[in-house]
């Protein structure tokens, strides 16, 4: 496989951030949370991710805390091809609530 048909096949970690992260911003951005009419940003990804062509099956996770002081934790574990799957986890937060996706690419 020569380096650029690699990339175009690849999980690229950067991408993958850039997509959470705008979508975040357009889903969230600035709202103050509310329980009842926080928007996930998870279909929103989801989208841009399978625009992207590449061979993956995608698992979207969201977590969004109110900022309160209360505790979080989580965790999560695959058994995979580390030559070829993978993962990207980023934290956003803005005035009242913390929001973290997750993002796992499974290769075809």
């Amino acid at each position: 496989m020569d380096e650029q048909s690699a990339e175009e096949t690849a999980f690229v970690v950067d991408d993958v951030s850039n997509i959470i992260k705008d979508a975040v911003e357009s889903t969230i951005g600035s709202s103050a949370y509310q329980h009842n009419r926080v928007n996930h940003p998870v279909e929103t990804s989801l989208n841009q991710l399978t625009k992207l062509g590449k061979p993956f099956k995608y698992i979207v996770t969201c977590v969004i805390l109110q900022k309160n002081g209360a505790g979080l934790h989580t965790a999560s574990s695959c058994f995979w091809d580390n030559t070829v799957d993978g993962s990207c986890t980023v934290r956003w937060e803005n005035k009242t609530m913390y929001c973290i996706v997750s993002i796992f690419g499974l290769a075809l």
